[in-house]
């Protein structure tokens, strides 16, 4: 599927005003939290009408032998922006991995606490979103899931450098090993489904980790305490799709 005007959008919310400067405001609650996403504007009419959306419950995956998760990720980093809605994380174009024998970039990664996605029913306190583009506008989300343990060496200079107030931005002055985000073990599932923001569009290739990883008490509660309010969209229907492991 060709996602035309998608890649702008993503490429737009590394910008201070993520949604753009005609685009209505939406929030994660009150009258304009996502049970009224598609009535702020006909552009967001796939939020309710949609029946591939996200995120979803993860259950009863079937065994498909997916090929391993090969990240070409490296040391680096760019900015770190509080747009209101998440954390972001910028970064360069050299970042890459291969799926379906096609090339992703990484443009950016973000954070939702608690998890939009769930594992078996269970929501886990931080959810990573690794957002990636083909030339073509396509686009595929890696994401990754935290418990709370050890302090994640990665999160570090992240969350040093992570804007207390919105609309702000600051550069991220030390390296970041993004690597380090991931766990050891690669094993994920895959499903198709959308954008968990307006305006949700289908079509995204989504990969989930199995594994997580973790980050310390501390590190989640820099992460409440800059977004001030939860960021997660609510579960949406499966509607028969495929989750394959």
């Amino acid at each position: 599927m060709k996602i035309t005007g998608v890649l702008s959008l993503v490429l737009a919310l590394s910008t201070l005003s993520a949604a753009g400067a005609d685009a209505p405001h939406w929030t994660y609650e009150g009258k304009a939290g996502p049970e009224h996403w598609s009535q702020l504007t006909h552009d967001y009419h796939i939020c309710h009408e949609g029946k591939a959306q996200s995120p979803i419950n993860i259950k009863d995956a079937i065994e498909g032998h997916l090929p391993p998760l090969n990240l070409h990720y490296l040391i680096s980093a760019e900015k770190v922006i509080n747009n209101g809605h998440t954390i972001q994380v910028t970064v360069d174009d050299e970042d890459t991995f291969v799926l379906d024998g096609e090339k992703f970039i990484l443009k950016q990664y973000h954070f939702h606490t608690p998890s939009e996605n769930q594992i078996n029913g269970h929501t886990f306190p931080l959810e990573a979103h690794f957002v990636h583009s083909k030339d073509d506008g396509d686009l595929a989300v890696v994401a990754v899931m935290f418990e709370v343990g050890k302090e994640n060496p990665a999160l570090v200079p992240l969350i040093a450098s992570m804007p207390a107030d919105e609309n702000q931005q600051k550069k991220i002055e030390s390296e970041v090993d993004l690597r380090a985000l991931f766990p050891q073990d690669l094993h994920y599932y895959r499903f198709s489904g959308s954008l968990t923001t307006p305006p949700c569009t289908e079509g995204i290739r989504w990969l989930v980790l199995k594994q997580p990883v973790t980050l310390s008490q501390a590190q989640l509660d820099a992460f409440k305490q800059a977004l001030k309010s939860t960021n997660n969209r609510p579960l949406q229907h499966l509607n028969g799709r495929m989750i394959v492991q």
